[in-house]
């Protein structure tokens, strides 16, 4: 009996406890549901900004006008006054190769052609003697065509011996290369000693380039997508890798009309624009052709115009009265097996601090900068609009929501977003 005693007693004890953590816990649960949920944000004013819309690109500096030297004839380079770096001036000599068998290819077209001059000469006196002749009928009609016919195929043979002499002089001529402008060998790829080939129809033996290094342009691939915000005359700033503290302006002059495609038919497809922008170089910057550069092309800008930080604006579904939520739920269950409804269009919105609460505001975008966005509706002059952090915008915030406001740096004073 003592033993039943204790063991009821211990079981009384065990669910008071028990009994007690419930009641602990209920009233913990009951206390943490009636305390507010105050989410801590940082805010910054509204106010009049200038935005510069900005398409960012990187690419190559490339000379404006540069030209390939290429070999025409084929044979061994004898001659190369000119180095890599060399300043050289139109008409000077770059290149000379062997021309020996040009020469003797030119010299045989020589011969060929005074040949032809003398058969031409004898069948131009045969054919005048034969036409006197057959006016007083002392020769047959065949023995005229005869004279007529070997005539002609010596003045086509003088034409034939003739054109082949130019064209023994002009390839005679390609053996020796000069500048076709003033500039500087940027690039040299053969050596003296070396054969190179070309002809007529193909292209031949790249040998140098040369390049007028004093006009300098930023070579740039823009997407298929921004390619429509880029015109003629934009202005670009453009940061070389080379030169990493300086900012070079510069104008945007040509636009492509095709596109480049790579990756074609993958999932890594890239469709670009080649966007060409003529720098203005200041004295004793020397750009070099392919160095790398990303260029901040300046598309469209607003001046005066309300705007808050990028990451301030996010989306909420936009509100319903009950009496729609209702009909939309009962429209549901009608399609059942399909959608609810078709997708909901989302609003853009801000949330301002207002005594203590998040206001939801709906707006509209104009431009965007590097850190700005334009609003061109919504009722924000002058408030004070959430900044962040990231996750109380995009997913804590409500209409209503109660905020405790954190400015722990101080704002940046309103100013121009991009330098003008």
């Amino acid at each position: 009996m003592a033993n039943g005693k204790k063991s009821s007693k211990k079981k009384l004890i065990v669910f008071l406890i028990i009994g007690a953590l419930v009641i602990t816990l209920v009233a913990l649960v009951i206390m943490g549901s009636g305390r507010e949920n105050i989410i801590t944000v940082q805010t910054e004013k509204v106010e009049r900004r200038t935005i510069t819309q900005i398409v960012t690109a990187t690419g190559k500096i490339q000379p404006v006008t540069q030209v390939k030297i290429n070999a025409e004839v084929s044979g061994e380079i004898v001659e190369l006054p000119v180095r890599e770096g060399d300043r050289v001036k139109k008409g000077q000599l770059l290149v000379r190769i062997k021309p020996d068998a040009y020469q003797a290819q030119f010299e045989r077209s020589q011969a060929s052609l005074v040949i032809a001059e003398s058969n031409l000469v004898r069948a131009e006196a045969e054919f005048k003697r034969a036409s006197e002749l057959y006016e007083k009928k002392l020769i047959s009609d065949a023995e005229m065509d005869i004279a007529r016919a070997t005539y002609q195929s010596a003045r086509a043979s003088h034409a034939q011996a003739q054109a082949s002499l130019k064209e023994a002089r002009e390839t005679l001529a390609k053996t020796t290369i000069y500048s076709p402008m003033d500039g500087v060998v940027s690039q040299l790829l053969r050596e003296v000693g070396e054969r190179v080939s070309g002809s007529t129809f193909t292209q031949g033996t790249e040998i140098m380039t040369v390049a007028d290094l004093a006009r300098m342009e930023a070579r740039v691939d823009v997407g298929e997508n921004d390619i429509v915000l880029v015109s003629l005359g934009d202005t670009a700033r453009v940061k070389v890798d080379a030169y990493s503290d300086s900012t070079f302006i510069g104008v945007v002059s040509q636009i492509a009309n095709t596109a480049k495609t790579t990756g074609l038919g993958t999932q890594d497809q890239v469709i670009n624009f080649e966007v060409r922008i003529l720098l203005k170089t200041p004295p004793g910057v020397e750009l070099r052709p392919g160095m790398s550069m990303t260029a901040d092309i300046e598309t469209e800008t607003h001046h005066n115009v309300l705007a808050v930080p990028i990451q301030s604006v996010t989306v909420r579904a936009p509100k319903m009265e009950k009496k729609e939520e209702a009909e939309e739920g009962e429209g549901a269950v009608k399609m059942a097996g399909g959608p609810a409804r078709e997708e909901q269009k989302l609003d853009e919105v801000v949330f301002v601090v207002e005594e203590g609460q998040a206001k939801a505001v709906v707006v509209k975008r104009g431009l965007t900068s590097d850190t700005h966005v334009e609003i061109t509706s919504g009722d924000i002059d002058g408030k004070e609009v959430v900044s962040g952090p990231f996750k109380a915008i995009n997913r804590e915030l409500e209409n209503g929501a109660k905020v405790k406001v954190e400015n722990r740096a101080a704002r940046r004073p309103a100013g121009t977003l991009a330098q003008q």
